[in-house]
């Protein structure tokens, strides 16, 4: 028998530099959770669901510790660059591999335009003709402005990764500072009764909705980012030790952070603005716009306000900037497998995969023009993670049986249960975000298979495609499709399948996937053989060419 060894297991990438630490790979996912997200989803989500947001938020933070737990495996064991679009790859072949790759890039690129819209809304504080509060959409010179800041984040990618982590650590020990500050602060200014205020006291909607809010008003959008260490992974010193340890310390940090901003806010709001509890406050309320500064500038911290207004703008730029990395990282990753064009995988003397980087602002800009508001995109970017991080408790499964004895720094206690949950967890994520934002998503993958599927039909090396292992995943998306459409959560659902019973008709549907995924999973042998294609030493894999 032959006996497996790291070194035949561990795919490798070229052109990339591995010069980020530890605590760079910490911040880099960090930076991604603390961004937009703190400062609009706490108060949405109390004016949707009212203090049983406060639920939502601990639904939607066990979810994402769960999901972070499996990556944090995945990331340690194959480190690669844009490791979330690689892993379903190496476990279950091409087609599976084409699929949840553009998962993956759809979530990262999107991201970066709702970063900008959000510096936009709060900036209209002092400008008003960026945003127009009564539409809930930017202006003309809004969106001229964030095209000029996606620019931006794009040229500052172009530094070396270990200048590039220097900037990124500078502005997210300020991201982290000032959420921290301020639910010191706001404890001081706290009023318990405004937990009970208005009709329905601490529970004000049914139960059905509170699960609506995860999704819908952006708790799933503002936990995302803790797999950005494993997108950074083909560039982070010693990975097997320092990437688990990075997603897991910034997915709990950024968690406690999330909880206790949603717990702050509602209590430092005056109650006089509560004469109809969260669910009462007009959209148009400079608290719905601009929350946090505008409920300092109600508390009389007039100061505090003004610190906040600039980290409106310091807190979403370091994540859209981080995004932009992840974005063109999971390209790279992408024409590494041989779904994109080689030119992807370019890389410049800095070892920044520079095509790949102007790529990710051209596609964004795209993206600008149908949803030109933070709330619109976050449905949309939301289902796009959920269907990425899918790929993830499915690859670990595989891999468990595939390579048992293939070196796991990091272990993940309790596979048996965690893995099918993990998928559970994902299928309840998408399910909550509505059959209308599902069809528009499916509107997207088809256009994303086109595009590959043109690219790869030009590739003489393109890999062939593993339809056997990947039967289970279209009765995955269509059935996930025809559950939510018959479902509750939705404006144009049927509402045939009663409440409860959905939620049972998911998860059972989604164990019946998992097993099902795992039983026709890549023979060990073919596993290899895709980790040895990716190896740098491979010589069908020549090294980028520098530009």
């Amino acid at each position: 028998m032959a006996t497996e060894t790291v070194a035949e297991t561990r795919p490798a990438d070229v052109g990339l530099r591995r010069e980020v630490g530890l605590i760079g790979a910490i911040w880099a996912s960090e930076t991604s959770i603390i961004g937009s997200g703190w400062l609009f989803a706490s108060m949405g989500a109390a004016m949707l669901a009212g203090a049983a947001s406060i639920y939502g938020w601990l639904i939607g933070g066990f979810c994402v510790i769960i999901l972070a737990l499996i990556h944090a495996e995945l990331g340690g064991m194959y480190p690669v660059a844009g490791g979330t679009a690689r892993f379903p790859h190496l476990a279950y072949g091409s087609v599976a591999g084409i699929s949840f790759g553009f998962f993956s890039w759809l979530q990262a690129v999107t991201v970066a335009p709702i970063e900008c819209f959000a510096v936009l809304q709060y900036a209209s504080y002092y400008w008003p003709g960026l945003y127009n509060p009564t539409t809930h959409v930017t202006t003309t010179s809004g969106f001229l402005w964030t095209i000029v800041l996606m620019a931006l984040f794009t040229a500052l990618n172009f530094l070396a990764v270990r200048q590039f982590a220097r900037v990124n650590s500078t502005i997210t020990w300020w991201k982290v500072a000032i959420p921290v500050l301020t639910i010191i602060i706001f404890f001081f200014k706290f009023h318990p009764g405004n937990f009970t205020a208005g009709p329905g006291g601490f529970f004000p909607v049914s139960v059905k909705t509170m699960f609506g809010t995860i999704p819908a008003v952006g708790i799933v959008f503002s936990y995302l980012g803790f797999e950005q260490a494993d997108q950074l992974a083909g560039e982070i010193k010693n990975p097997q030790r320092n990437l688990p340890r990075a997603v897991i310390i910034a997915c709990c940090l950024g968690t406690a952070i999330y909880i206790l901003c949603a717990v702050v806010i509602m209590g430092a709001v005056p109650p006089s603005e509560l004469t109809h509890g969260f669910i009462g406050i007009s959209s148009t309320n400079p608290i719905a716009v601009y929350p946090f500064a505008a409920v300092a500038g109600l508390a009389g911290l007039g100061f505090w306000a003004t610190i906040l207004h600039i980290d409106a703008f310091v807190s979403p730029f370091g994540t859209g900037m981080i995004y932009q990395t992840s974005t063109s990282r999971v390209g790279y990753g992408l024409a590494r497998n041989r779904y994109y064009p080689q030119i992807f995988q370019w890389v410049d003397r800095n070892g920044v995969p520079w095509f790949s980087l102007i790529m990710a602002f051209a596609f964004g800009l795209l993206f600008l023009l149908p949803f030109p508001s933070w709330k619109s995109l976050v449905g949309l970017v939301t289902s796009a993670s959920v269907l990425m991080y899918a790929g993830a408790p499915l690859s670990l499964a595989a891999f468990r049986k595939q390579v048992p004895d293939a070196s796991r720094p990091y272990r993940m206690p309790g596979a048996v249960v965690i893995g099918p949950l993990g998928l559970v967890i994902c299928s309840f994520l998408m399910y909550w975000s509505g059959f209308e934002t599902l069809w528009k998503l499916g509107i997207c993958l088809v256009i994303g298979y086109v595009l590959i599927g043109v690219s790869m039909a030009f590739d003489p090396q393109r890999p062939p495609l593993d339809w056997k292992s990947a039967q289970w995943l279209p009765v995955y998306l269509l059935g996930m499709g025809i559950i939510s459409w018959q479902g509750q959560y939705g404006p144009n659902n049927t509402y045939r399948i009663p409440f409860g019973w959905d939620m049972l008709i998911v998860a059972v549907f989604t164990v019946a996937v998992y097993y099902w995924a795992v039983a026709v999973r890549l023979p060990r042998e073919e596993v290899q053989r895709l980790v040895s294609l990716q190896s740098a030493r491979m010589s069908d894999a020549p090294e980028p060419p520098r530009h």
